[in-house]
C-alpha cells in the first residue's frame, strides 16, 4: 500500500506500521474489482442518488407534485424498488431535491422498473410536468459499503447530510480499508444511516448519509469523535485520497422513510 502525504522519513517506519494494521482484510486491487471487494454480499441491492436544481419558483409545486405521485407509483409490488429518502437541500445548494432510491435484485431489477414506467402512463405524465420545474438534473448509480449500516427508516425529526468525496482515481480500496475501521467511530448515537459508493455516473465518489437531530448535535457529535484515540489517524490517512468534497444539509420531505 503506498504511503500518502506523510512527512520526513524518519517518520516512515511508524506509519507503515500503522497502515499495516489498520487494514480489515488484504486485498489486491489488480485482480478484482472493488465493487466486489468492498460492496455488501449478503444483498445484490443498486442505488440510484438523484440531484434535481429546480427553479426556485417552482420548488413548492415540484415537493407537492412528488409527494402526490412518487408513493403510489413505487410502492406497487410489481415495481422491485423502494424509496429510501427524499429530501430538499437546506444548506448547500439551494431549489434542490435529493432522492435515494433501492433496486432490489441489482441492475436487472432497475431494467424492470424503468421497462414497466415507459409503460405508465401516469408517471410518464409525471416526468412530463417534473421537466418543466427544472434547470438541470443528473443521477449515480451506487453500491453500499458491506461495512456501513443498511439505510433502513426511521422516525424524525431530523436534518440529513449528505458528505460526498471526489476521491483520486485508484485510491477506492484504500478508502474502504480506513472507513471499515473509521465507521465505528461514529456509531454512539445512531447517526450512520448509509456509505455508498458510484458504478455509473461520476466515479470515484463515496457518499455518506448522517442523521442528527439538529445542527448543534450534529456539531457536537463532530467534535466528540475527535476525543476518541485514533480517530484523528484515520483521518489524517483518508484525507490525500480526496481530489474535493461536498457537504448537503437536507431536510426530508412528508413521504419520505428516513424522518
Amino acid at each position: 500500500l503506498p504511503c500518502r502525504g506523510l512527512g520526513s522519513s524518519a517518520h516512515r517506519p511508524r506509519e507503515d506500521s500503522w497502515l499495516k494494521s489498520l487494514f480489515v482484510r488484504k486485498v489486491d486491487p489488480r485482480k478484482d474489482a472493488h465493487s466486489n471487494l468492498l460492496a455488501k454480499r449478503e444483498t445484490s441491492s443498486l442505488y440510484k442518488l438523484q440531484f434535481h436544481n429546480v427553479k426556485p419558483e417552482c420548488l413548492e409545486a415540484y415537493n407537492k407534485l412528488c409527494q402526490e405521485v412518487l408513493p403510489k407509483i413505487h410502492e406497487e409490488k410489481h415495481y422491485p424498488c423502494a424509496l429510501v429518502g427524499t429530501w430538499n437541500t437546506w444548506y448547500g445548494e439551494q431549489d434542490q431535491a435529493v432522492h435515494l432510491w433501492r433496486y432490489e435484485g441489482g441492475y436487472p431489477a432497475l431494467n424492470e422498473v424503468m421497462s414497466k414506467l415507459r409503460q405508465n402512463k401516469e408517471f410518464t405524465e409525471f416526468r412530463k410536468e417534473r421537466g418543466n420545474m427544472l434547470l438541470s438534473r443528473k443521477n449515480q448509480l451506487l453500491l453500499e459499503f458491506s461495512f456501513w449500516n443498511e439505510p433502513v427508516p426511521r422516525d424524525g425529526p431530523n436534518i440529513y447530510e449528505l458528505r460526498s468525496y471526489q476521491l483520486r482515481p485508484g485510491t477506492m480500496i484504500e478508502w474502504g480499508n480506513y472507513w471499515a475501521r473509521a465507521i465505528r467511530f461514529r456509531q454512539d448515537n445512531n447517526e450512520a444511516v448509509g456509505g455508498f459508493f458510484s458504478q455509473i455516473g461520476q466515479l470515484y465518489m463515496v457518499h455518506h448519509l448522517w442523521a442528527y437531530k439538529d445542527l448543534q448535535t450534529r456539531e457536537d457529535i463532530r467534535n466528540a469523535a475527535w476525543h476518541k484515540p485514533g480517530w484523528d489517524e484515520l483521518v489524517y490517512y483518508t484525507v490525500p485520497l480526496i481530489q474535493e468534497m461536498e457537504s448537503r444539509i437536507m431536510i426530508p420531505l412528508k413521504i419520505s422513510p428516513l424522518q
